[in-house]
């Protein structure tokens, strides 16, 4: 119930007042003057006061002019026994809630009470209410000045109604010129798209999502942000209007291209530590002619990292030219690097320059190195050392221009102690090595190598699939890839050409990767494993092959692989069946 003050100087009123209330259960408390009772107002709070005129020296007209300086606004009832038109005027003007005059009735005095302390509680809550919403209030008109996205509101005929500083800085005018006016009028037509976005909420009343904008800024610099549109319904769901808020994203459009920068180099892709630092070395070695030789096992993509080191050189602008050097016979691979003469053997009916003539002022990439003959190799040790060779046929020195890089999968080392490479000849080209990992060594790299050829391939295919189910991508990257980027590259074109949904799913794939997500692994444990893995791997297919008597078809399936990918790990491991 209430806290009531009765103020009284008759000791029998106070009391037969108090008694009456106290039936009620409202706590009451009593003063006999003017004084007692505004010591009680100032240690005490109050629902009600009820007070008489008379007190004494004081008037009650005085208790209650001082209640309401002291900023109280609890109701006060006024009681007297000589009610007077000057007396009651000034009560009421002072803001008294009811006068009673004497004798004041039990019941007369209860519904007072009751009005007044109730009217004190309505009072209270919508004072509380305002509050509240002023603090609402004050909290949504900080937050909408604080964002960092611009907030702008128009009405129904496309009048700003409001626009926070983000949309002010956006718009280059200050806010209190924003508002009132036409929305046309304050948009830059460099933000047209803006404008279209928001004319189609007023007319459709339906949002539209993420309208990106870009506009040169004045630095130069082109700039990017967001525009998001919603209509502005008011109470009772009546169409008032549309917001719009523009993110600007140009900082964060710089750093996602910066991020996919250090994640890309020209076509190769890798964001491993040893691609990061394969980034790192073919840029420096890129500034010098240094001859280099790259290893890596097939389809890891040598190529690649030597078109980079090309065409981050100076001599882009030469020609590159690449031969692979295991695709053709001796006779026909030395005609093809160093040209021949007329008549120099049958079929030679025109001189002809070979691929250094051509590669001259640029850069000759000599593929898979390790397949060169002995004889070959001494000519090529020449052109290094000399930078000059002879036609087939001709004596006639030719000087050339060419920075030379070479590349392998096999172990020069190891074919140096057999006698098949030369020493001086690795020497001179081994000036710089670059290491590229197989896939499985740098397995972090997958998904972004799945999400690459995802966008060439809709590109290329005229295709909308967004990209590969979990499923898939555990199966990518629990498989060992044997044939590296290039079996990943093959897989994902397949899987493209044989899907028809938005996702690509495991039965997608070919089937040697089919069935191995879930926690199934490999038929080739130590496939995935590291630098360690080479020799596994190699007993591994032998004990297949012995287990088949050398049949590569039933082996290439016990192992989960193709059988032209087994062909090639056998090539490369030089593995052979024994002679009986």
């Amino acid at each position: 119930m209430a806290r009531v003050l009765v103020v009284e100087d008759e000791a029998v009123l106070r009391l037969t007042f108090q008694e009456f209330l106290s039936e009620q259960g409202h706590e009451v408390f009593t003063a006999q003057d003017y004084d007692e009772a505004v010591d009680l107002i100032e240690h005490e709070d109050f629902d009600l006061v009820v007070t008489d005129i008379i007190l004494g020296g004081r008037t009650g007209v005085d208790l209650l002019r001082t209640i309401r300086d002291m900023g109280i606004e609890c109701p006060v009832v006024m009681v007297t026994g000589e009610p007077t038109i000057e007396s009651a005027a000034e009560a009421v003007r002072l803001g008294a809630f009811d006068y009673l005059a004497k004798p004041v009735t039990r019941d007369a005095l209860l519904r007072v009470a009751r009005l007044s302390i109730n009217h004190k509680k309505l009072r209270d809550e919508r004072n509380l209410y305002a509050a509240r919403m002023d603090m609402y209030r004050r909290d949504l008109e900080a937050i909408f000045n604080s964002v960092n996205e611009g907030i702008i509101t128009v009405d129904a005929e496309m009048r700003v109604r409001q626009a926070n500083p983000a949309a002010a800085e956006i718009l280059a005018l200050p806010p209190a010129q924003l508002a009132k006016r036409p929305f046309a009028e304050v948009m830059p037509g460099k933000l047209d798209p803006a404008r279209k976005a928001l004319e189609q909420t007023l007319e459709t009343h339906a949002p539209v999502d993420d309208c990106r904008v870009a506009f040169p800024g004045d630095n130069g610099v082109e700039n990017i942000v967001i525009v998001n549109t919603m209509p502005l319904v008011g109470e009772g769901g009546a169409f008032e209007g549309a917001v719009m808020m523009i993110r600007d994203v140009t900082r964060l459009t710089r750093l996602e291209k910066q991020i996919a920068e250090t994640q890309q180099y020209r076509d190769i892709i890798g964001k491993s530590r040893k691609m990061q630092e394969i980034f790192v070395l073919v840029r420096e070695l890129a500034e010098t002619d240094s001859t280099a030789l790259i290893y890596g096992e097939s389809g890891t993509g040598k190529e690649l990292v030597a078109a980079a080191l090309h065409h981050e050189s100076h001599r882009a602008k030469g020609p590159f030219v690449k031969v692979n050097c295991a695709a053709l016979s001796e006779n026909i691979l030395e005609s093809e690097l160093f040209g021949h003469v007329k008549g120099a053997f049958t079929g030679a009916v025109k001189d002809r320059a070979g691929r250094f003539e051509a590669a001259d002022g640029g850069t000759i990439l000599l593929d898979e190195i390790g397949d060169v003959s002995p004889r070959l190799q001494l000519r090529l040790l020449r052109v290094l050392q000399e930078r000059e060779f002879e036609r087939v046929g001709d004596s006639l020195p030719i000087r050339t221009n060419v920075r030379v890089i070479a590349s392998t999968n096999q172990d020069l080392d190891r074919k140096i102690q057999l006698g098949e490479f030369r020493q001086d000849l690795y020497y001179r080209l081994n000036v710089v090595r670059i290491e590229i990992p197989p896939l499985r060594a740098r397995r972090e790299d997958i998904p972004l190598l799945v999400e690459h050829f995802c966008r060439r391939f809709n590109r290329a295919l005229k295709r909308e699939i967004t990209g590969c189910a979990p499923e898939t991508m555990e199966v990518f990257m629990r498989y060992a890839w044997p044939g590296n980027v290039r079996e990943l590259e093959n897989c994902l074109e397949r899987a493209f050409i044989v899907c028809h949904d938005s996702l690509i799913l495991p039965r997608h794939l070919p089937h040697e990767l089919q069935g191995l997500g879930l926690g199934r692994s490999l038929g080739i444990e130590n496939l995935a494993g590291g630098d360690g893995a080479r020799t596994s791997d190699r007993d591994r297919i032998i004990s297949v092959l012995n287990q088949t008597d050398w049949n590569v078809a039933k082996a290439a399936r016990i192992l989960r692989m193709a059988r032209n990918t087994l062909y090639q790990k056998m090539n490369s491991m030089q593995i052979r069946r024994p002679v009986e």
